[in-house]
Protein backbone atom coordinates (compact mmCIF):
# COMPACT_ATOMS: atom_id res chain seq x y z
CA UNK A 1 0.00 0.00 0.00
CA UNK A 2 2.95 2.42 0.67
CA UNK A 3 4.60 1.61 -2.57
CA UNK A 4 1.38 2.49 -4.23
CA UNK A 5 0.71 5.83 -2.34
CA UNK A 6 4.73 6.63 -3.11
CA UNK A 7 4.13 6.27 -6.71
CA UNK A 8 0.81 8.16 -6.57
CA UNK A 9 2.53 10.85 -5.22
CA UNK A 10 5.27 10.85 -8.00
CA UNK A 11 2.37 10.34 -10.59
CA UNK A 12 1.10 13.48 -8.81
CA UNK A 13 3.80 15.75 -9.16
CA UNK A 14 4.61 14.34 -12.98
CA UNK A 15 1.01 15.45 -13.91
CA UNK A 16 1.37 18.49 -11.68
CA UNK A 17 4.61 19.70 -13.81
CA UNK A 18 2.61 18.59 -17.20
CA UNK A 19 0.30 21.17 -15.86
CA UNK A 20 2.50 23.32 -15.47
CA UNK A 21 3.46 23.10 -18.69
CA UNK A 22 0.12 23.28 -20.26
CA UNK A 23 -0.79 26.04 -18.59
CA UNK A 24 2.62 27.70 -20.12
CA UNK A 25 1.66 26.61 -23.32
CA UNK A 26 -1.57 28.92 -23.38
CA UNK A 27 0.31 31.43 -22.60
CA UNK A 28 2.71 30.48 -25.37
CA UNK A 29 -0.14 31.31 -27.68
CA UNK A 30 0.43 35.32 -27.45
CA UNK A 31 3.81 34.47 -29.01
CA UNK A 32 3.02 31.97 -31.78
CA UNK A 33 0.03 35.12 -32.88
CA UNK A 34 2.73 37.74 -32.84
CA UNK A 35 5.36 35.43 -34.96
CA UNK A 36 2.91 34.64 -37.15
CA UNK A 37 1.74 37.94 -37.89
CA UNK A 38 4.98 39.27 -38.08
CA UNK A 39 5.95 36.61 -40.27
CA UNK A 40 3.20 37.60 -42.68
CA UNK A 41 3.95 40.68 -42.75
CA UNK A 42 7.45 39.94 -43.60
CA UNK A 43 8.93 42.77 -40.58
CA UNK A 44 8.88 40.24 -38.02
CA UNK A 45 10.03 37.80 -40.42
CA UNK A 46 13.11 37.43 -38.00
CA UNK A 47 10.92 36.10 -35.14
CA UNK A 48 10.23 32.89 -36.67
CA UNK A 49 13.93 31.14 -36.20
CA UNK A 50 13.75 32.54 -32.24
CA UNK A 51 10.18 31.37 -31.80
CA UNK A 52 11.31 28.19 -33.33
CA UNK A 53 14.28 27.88 -31.37
CA UNK A 54 11.82 28.54 -28.18
CA UNK A 55 9.69 25.79 -28.70
CA UNK A 56 12.55 23.45 -29.28
CA UNK A 57 13.44 24.42 -25.18
CA UNK A 58 9.74 23.59 -24.44
CA UNK A 59 9.85 20.35 -25.91
CA UNK A 60 12.93 19.75 -24.35
CA UNK A 61 12.00 20.24 -21.12
CA UNK A 62 8.83 18.17 -22.05
CA UNK A 63 10.72 15.18 -22.80
CA UNK A 64 13.57 15.56 -19.73
CA UNK A 65 10.19 15.23 -17.63
CA UNK A 66 8.73 12.16 -19.56
CA UNK A 67 12.31 10.52 -18.86
CA UNK A 68 11.97 11.51 -15.25
CA UNK A 69 8.77 9.74 -14.83
CA UNK A 70 9.54 6.84 -17.65
CA UNK A 71 13.09 6.23 -16.96
CA UNK A 72 12.98 6.28 -21.02
CA UNK A 73 14.57 8.64 -23.19
CA UNK A 74 13.33 10.80 -25.70
CA UNK A 75 15.85 10.79 -28.54
CA UNK A 76 16.12 14.67 -30.16
CA UNK A 77 16.72 15.17 -33.92
CA UNK A 78 17.09 18.52 -34.94
CA UNK A 79 19.15 20.68 -37.68
CA UNK A 80 20.95 23.41 -36.67
CA UNK A 81 19.63 26.89 -37.24
CA UNK A 82 22.39 29.32 -37.99
CA UNK A 83 23.82 31.06 -40.59
CA UNK A 84 22.31 34.18 -42.05
CA UNK A 85 18.23 34.90 -41.80
CA UNK A 86 17.35 32.97 -45.34
CA UNK A 87 19.27 29.96 -44.11
CA UNK A 88 18.04 30.22 -40.37
CA UNK A 89 14.30 30.60 -42.33
CA UNK A 90 14.82 27.67 -44.74
CA UNK A 91 16.29 25.42 -41.32
CA UNK A 92 13.22 26.55 -39.12
CA UNK A 93 10.94 25.56 -41.70
CA UNK A 94 12.09 22.63 -43.63
CA UNK A 95 13.25 20.83 -40.69
CA UNK A 96 11.39 17.72 -39.68
CA UNK A 97 11.46 18.40 -35.96
CA UNK A 98 9.98 21.27 -36.19
CA UNK A 99 6.89 19.67 -37.60
CA UNK A 100 6.67 16.87 -34.20
CA UNK A 101 7.23 20.03 -32.00
CA UNK A 102 3.90 21.81 -33.70
CA UNK A 103 2.35 18.41 -33.39
CA UNK A 104 3.03 17.95 -30.30
CA UNK A 105 1.86 21.31 -28.92
CA UNK A 106 -1.50 21.31 -30.94
CA UNK A 107 -2.48 17.92 -29.36
CA UNK A 108 -1.12 19.79 -26.01
CA UNK A 109 -3.76 22.31 -26.00
CA UNK A 110 -6.55 19.20 -26.06
CA UNK A 111 -5.14 17.02 -23.29
CA UNK A 112 -3.35 19.40 -21.23
CA UNK A 113 -6.59 21.14 -20.71
CA UNK A 114 -8.13 17.95 -19.25
CA UNK A 115 -4.73 17.94 -16.98
CA UNK A 116 -5.81 21.30 -15.59
CA UNK A 117 -8.84 20.67 -15.10
CA UNK A 118 -8.78 17.19 -13.47
CA UNK A 119 -5.79 18.26 -11.37
CA UNK A 120 -7.47 19.02 -8.40
CA UNK A 121 -10.04 16.40 -8.89
CA UNK A 122 -6.62 13.98 -8.60
CA UNK A 123 -5.67 15.97 -5.41
CA UNK A 124 -8.35 15.28 -3.40
CA UNK A 125 -9.00 12.28 -4.60
CA UNK A 126 -5.15 11.30 -3.56
CA UNK A 127 -6.12 11.99 0.22
CA UNK A 128 -9.40 10.69 0.14
CA UNK A 129 -7.82 7.45 -0.76
CA UNK A 130 -5.02 7.95 1.69
CA UNK A 131 -7.43 7.81 4.37
CA UNK A 132 -9.23 5.15 3.20
CA UNK A 133 -6.35 2.97 3.44
CA UNK A 134 -4.35 4.14 6.44
CA UNK A 135 -7.88 4.25 8.79
CA UNK A 136 -10.23 1.66 7.03
CA UNK A 137 -7.58 -0.82 6.02
CA UNK A 138 -8.96 -0.75 2.73
CA UNK A 139 -7.34 -1.68 -0.79
CA UNK A 140 -6.67 1.88 -2.44
CA UNK A 141 -8.83 2.83 -5.67
CA UNK A 142 -7.80 5.87 -6.64
CA UNK A 143 -3.91 5.43 -6.50
CA UNK A 144 -3.57 2.88 -9.35
CA UNK A 145 -5.94 5.11 -11.25
CA UNK A 146 -3.31 8.47 -10.93
CA UNK A 147 -0.53 6.27 -11.72
CA UNK A 148 -2.19 5.05 -14.85
CA UNK A 149 -3.19 8.57 -15.59
CA UNK A 150 0.35 9.67 -15.28
CA UNK A 151 2.12 6.39 -17.44
CA UNK A 152 -1.33 7.39 -20.09
CA UNK A 153 0.04 11.10 -20.14
CA UNK A 154 3.67 9.77 -20.73
CA UNK A 155 3.08 7.58 -23.21
CA UNK A 156 1.44 10.50 -25.34
CA UNK A 157 4.34 12.64 -25.27
CA UNK A 158 6.09 9.84 -26.01
CA UNK A 159 4.86 9.21 -29.10
CA UNK A 160 3.95 12.86 -29.79
CA UNK A 161 7.40 14.05 -29.55
CA UNK A 162 9.20 10.82 -31.15
CA UNK A 163 11.27 12.24 -33.94
CA UNK A 164 10.56 10.86 -37.46
CA UNK A 165 12.65 8.48 -39.46
CA UNK A 166 13.15 11.49 -41.89
CA UNK A 167 14.22 13.91 -38.99
CA UNK A 168 16.42 11.27 -38.01
CA UNK A 169 17.84 10.57 -41.08
CA UNK A 170 18.24 14.12 -41.37
CA UNK A 171 20.25 14.52 -37.90
CA UNK A 172 22.10 11.61 -38.42
CA UNK A 173 23.66 13.27 -41.63
CA UNK A 174 24.62 16.08 -40.30
CA UNK A 175 25.99 14.28 -37.39
CA UNK A 176 28.48 11.97 -40.23
CA UNK A 177 29.40 15.52 -42.23
CA UNK A 178 30.69 16.98 -38.63
CA UNK A 179 32.56 14.24 -38.05
CA UNK A 180 33.75 13.46 -41.32
CA UNK A 181 35.00 17.52 -40.82
CA UNK A 182 36.61 16.74 -37.89
CA UNK A 183 38.03 13.72 -38.85
CA UNK A 184 39.48 15.34 -42.00
CA UNK A 185 40.83 18.15 -39.65
CA UNK A 186 42.26 15.94 -37.29
CA UNK A 187 44.31 14.09 -39.93
CA UNK A 188 45.81 17.12 -42.06
CA UNK A 189 46.59 18.27 -38.50
CA UNK A 190 48.29 14.67 -37.89
CA UNK A 191 49.86 15.51 -41.39
CA UNK A 192 51.17 18.50 -40.90
CA UNK A 193 52.85 16.61 -37.52
CA UNK A 194 54.17 14.28 -39.21
CA UNK A 195 56.13 16.50 -41.75
CA UNK A 196 57.63 18.85 -38.89
CA UNK A 197 59.09 16.19 -37.33
CA UNK A 198 60.36 14.91 -40.21
CA UNK A 199 61.57 17.75 -41.25
CA UNK A 200 62.70 19.46 -37.78
CA UNK A 201 63.99 16.16 -36.79
CA UNK A 202 65.01 13.18 -39.30
CA UNK A 203 65.88 15.27 -42.19
CA UNK A 204 68.13 17.77 -40.09
CA UNK A 205 69.62 14.41 -38.55
CA UNK A 206 70.43 13.28 -42.00
CA UNK A 207 71.35 16.51 -43.59
CA UNK A 208 74.25 16.47 -40.88
CA UNK A 209 74.93 13.09 -41.45
CA UNK A 210 75.61 13.48 -44.95
CA UNK A 211 77.90 16.43 -44.64
CA UNK A 212 80.03 14.32 -41.21
CA UNK A 213 80.27 11.74 -43.74
CA UNK A 214 81.30 13.71 -46.58
CA UNK A 215 83.85 15.86 -44.92
CA UNK A 216 85.27 12.54 -43.48
CA UNK A 217 85.98 11.42 -47.13
CA UNK A 218 87.95 14.09 -48.22
CA UNK A 219 90.09 14.63 -44.78
CA UNK A 220 90.61 10.48 -44.99
CA UNK A 221 93.52 10.78 -47.13
CA UNK A 222 95.70 13.03 -45.82
CA UNK A 223 93.95 13.40 -42.30
CA UNK A 224 93.19 9.74 -41.08
CA UNK A 225 92.76 11.12 -37.10
CA UNK A 226 90.47 13.98 -37.92
CA UNK A 227 88.34 11.62 -40.55
CA UNK A 228 87.67 9.38 -37.81
CA UNK A 229 86.32 11.94 -35.30
CA UNK A 230 84.17 13.26 -38.15
CA UNK A 231 82.92 9.52 -38.80
CA UNK A 232 82.02 9.19 -35.11
CA UNK A 233 80.34 12.47 -35.17
CA UNK A 234 78.39 10.98 -37.64
CA UNK A 235 77.56 7.52 -36.26
CA UNK A 236 75.84 9.45 -33.52
CA UNK A 237 73.91 11.72 -36.22
CA UNK A 238 72.69 8.45 -37.95
CA UNK A 239 71.68 7.04 -34.10
CA UNK A 240 70.02 10.25 -33.28
CA UNK A 241 68.24 9.88 -37.03
CA UNK A 242 66.88 6.64 -36.09
CA UNK A 243 65.51 7.56 -32.71
CA UNK A 244 63.54 10.89 -33.92
CA UNK A 245 62.39 8.41 -36.94
CA UNK A 246 61.16 5.74 -34.43
CA UNK A 247 59.42 8.22 -32.66
CA UNK A 248 57.65 9.46 -35.59
CA UNK A 249 56.65 6.01 -36.34
CA UNK A 250 55.55 5.67 -33.00
CA UNK A 251 52.81 8.41 -33.64
CA UNK A 252 51.64 7.04 -36.79
CA UNK A 253 50.93 3.69 -35.37
CA UNK A 254 53.08 2.54 -32.29
CA UNK A 255 54.91 -0.66 -33.06
CA UNK A 256 54.44 -2.29 -29.20
CA UNK A 257 50.58 -1.95 -30.17
CA UNK A 258 51.23 -4.48 -32.92
CA UNK A 259 53.33 -6.59 -30.79
CA UNK A 260 51.77 -6.87 -27.54
CA UNK A 261 48.19 -5.79 -28.00
CA UNK A 262 46.05 -3.01 -26.40
CA UNK A 263 46.06 -4.14 -22.84
CA UNK A 264 50.04 -4.80 -23.31
CA UNK A 265 50.82 -1.52 -24.96
CA UNK A 266 48.42 0.28 -22.35
CA UNK A 267 50.84 -1.24 -19.58
CA UNK A 268 54.08 0.14 -20.92
CA UNK A 269 52.43 3.30 -20.89
CA UNK A 270 51.70 3.51 -17.00
CA UNK A 271 55.01 2.22 -16.40
CA UNK A 272 56.64 5.40 -18.05
CA UNK A 273 54.19 7.86 -16.88
CA UNK A 274 55.19 10.12 -14.63
CA UNK A 275 51.69 8.89 -12.37
CA UNK A 276 51.26 5.72 -9.89
CA UNK A 277 49.11 4.27 -12.75
CA UNK A 278 46.92 1.18 -12.16
CA UNK A 279 45.80 -0.64 -15.23
CA UNK A 280 42.30 -2.96 -14.66
CA UNK A 281 41.57 -4.91 -18.35
CA UNK A 282 38.34 -6.67 -18.11
CA UNK A 283 35.78 -8.16 -20.07
CA UNK A 284 37.93 -10.77 -21.69
CA UNK A 285 39.37 -8.20 -23.54
CA UNK A 286 42.70 -9.96 -23.41
CA UNK A 287 41.34 -13.82 -23.92
CA UNK A 288 39.12 -12.85 -27.05
CA UNK A 289 39.65 -11.62 -30.15
CA UNK A 290 41.57 -8.16 -30.78
CA UNK A 291 39.80 -5.32 -31.63
CA UNK A 292 39.96 -3.86 -35.57
CA UNK A 293 43.45 -1.69 -35.46
CA UNK A 294 41.89 1.23 -35.68
CA UNK A 295 40.21 1.15 -32.95
CA UNK A 296 42.99 -0.15 -30.83
CA UNK A 297 44.83 2.56 -31.97
CA UNK A 298 42.26 4.90 -31.27
CA UNK A 299 41.57 4.14 -28.13
CA UNK A 300 46.37 3.82 -27.49
CA UNK A 301 46.35 7.07 -28.46
CA UNK A 302 43.21 8.65 -25.94
CA UNK A 303 44.97 6.91 -23.03
CA UNK A 304 48.53 7.85 -23.69
CA UNK A 305 46.92 11.63 -24.42
CA UNK A 306 44.85 11.38 -21.13
CA UNK A 307 47.60 10.13 -19.32
CA UNK A 308 49.90 13.11 -20.47
CA UNK A 309 47.47 15.53 -19.53
CA UNK A 310 46.63 14.19 -15.75
CA UNK A 311 50.54 14.33 -15.65
CA UNK A 312 50.86 17.70 -16.91
CA UNK A 313 47.84 19.22 -15.82
CA UNK A 314 45.79 17.53 -12.77
CA UNK A 315 48.45 17.84 -10.20
CA UNK A 316 47.30 14.74 -9.19
CA UNK A 317 50.08 11.34 -8.36
CA UNK A 318 47.68 8.46 -9.25
CA UNK A 319 45.53 7.37 -12.48
CA UNK A 320 43.66 4.73 -13.06
CA UNK A 321 42.94 3.08 -17.04
CA UNK A 322 40.17 0.64 -17.25
CA UNK A 323 40.05 -1.06 -20.45
CA UNK A 324 36.64 -3.35 -20.77
CA UNK A 325 35.22 -5.20 -23.50
CA UNK A 326 31.54 -4.13 -24.77
CA UNK A 327 28.55 -6.42 -26.26
CA UNK A 328 29.57 -4.21 -29.33
CA UNK A 329 32.41 -2.12 -28.76
CA UNK A 330 35.46 -0.77 -26.31
CA UNK A 331 35.63 1.23 -23.87
CA UNK A 332 38.58 2.68 -22.00
CA UNK A 333 38.41 5.06 -19.03
CA UNK A 334 41.19 7.18 -17.31
CA UNK A 335 40.71 8.86 -14.15
CA UNK A 336 43.14 10.66 -11.82
CA UNK A 337 43.13 12.20 -8.44
CA UNK A 338 43.82 15.69 -9.08
CA UNK A 339 42.30 19.48 -8.91
CA UNK A 340 39.76 18.40 -12.04
CA UNK A 341 38.61 21.49 -13.84
CA UNK A 342 39.82 20.34 -17.32
CA UNK A 343 38.75 22.00 -20.36
CA UNK A 344 38.24 20.97 -23.79
CA UNK A 345 39.03 23.92 -25.62
CA UNK A 346 42.20 24.96 -22.88
CA UNK A 347 44.97 23.06 -25.35
CA UNK A 348 44.59 20.06 -23.13
CA UNK A 349 44.48 17.59 -25.86
CA UNK A 350 40.99 16.66 -25.10
CA UNK A 351 39.65 18.32 -28.68
CA UNK A 352 41.78 15.83 -30.13
CA UNK A 353 40.71 13.29 -28.48
CA UNK A 354 37.45 13.40 -29.39
CA UNK A 355 37.95 13.95 -33.29
CA UNK A 356 39.86 10.98 -33.48
CA UNK A 357 36.96 8.82 -31.70
CA UNK A 358 34.37 10.59 -33.67
CA UNK A 359 36.12 9.85 -36.74
CA UNK A 360 35.17 5.87 -35.56
CA UNK A 361 31.67 7.15 -34.67
CA UNK A 362 32.39 6.60 -30.90
CA UNK A 363 31.75 9.02 -28.22
CA UNK A 364 33.89 10.42 -25.18
CA UNK A 365 32.27 11.67 -22.19
CA UNK A 366 34.69 14.10 -19.84
CA UNK A 367 33.52 14.85 -16.48
CA UNK A 368 36.17 17.24 -14.41
CA UNK A 369 34.44 19.29 -11.62
CA UNK A 370 36.61 21.75 -9.41
CA UNK A 371 38.48 19.95 -7.22
CA UNK A 372 38.58 16.64 -8.94
CA UNK A 373 38.24 13.79 -9.88
CA UNK A 374 38.70 13.72 -13.57
CA UNK A 375 37.64 11.30 -15.57
CA UNK A 376 37.44 10.35 -19.74
CA UNK A 377 35.89 7.87 -20.75
CA UNK A 378 36.04 6.58 -24.69
CA UNK A 379 33.62 4.06 -26.06
CA UNK A 380 34.13 3.33 -29.34
CA UNK A 381 32.10 0.74 -31.67
CA UNK A 382 33.48 -2.62 -33.28
CA UNK A 383 32.54 -6.08 -33.99
CA UNK A 384 34.27 -8.68 -32.10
Amino acid sequence: MWKAMRRAGRATVHLALAAALAFGLYLFITVLLLTAIGTVAVVGIWLLPETVLLIRRIAGAKRAMTFAWTGRRIPEAYQPITGPLRQRLRTAVRDPGTLTDLRWMVASYVYGALILLALPLWAVGLVVDGMWCGLLGRTPVVLPLITRIADLEAGWSQALLRPSPKALLAARVEELAATRADAVAAHEAELRRIERDLHDGAQARLVALSMRIGLALRAYGRDPEAARKLLVEAHDHAQEALTELRHVVRGIHPPILTDRGLAGAVRALAASSGLDVTVQVGGGLEEGPRPPAAVEAAAYFAVAEALTNAAKHSGGRRATVRLERLRGGLRATVSDDGRGGAEEHGGTGLLGIRRRVAALDGEVTVTSPAGGPTVIDVELPCVW
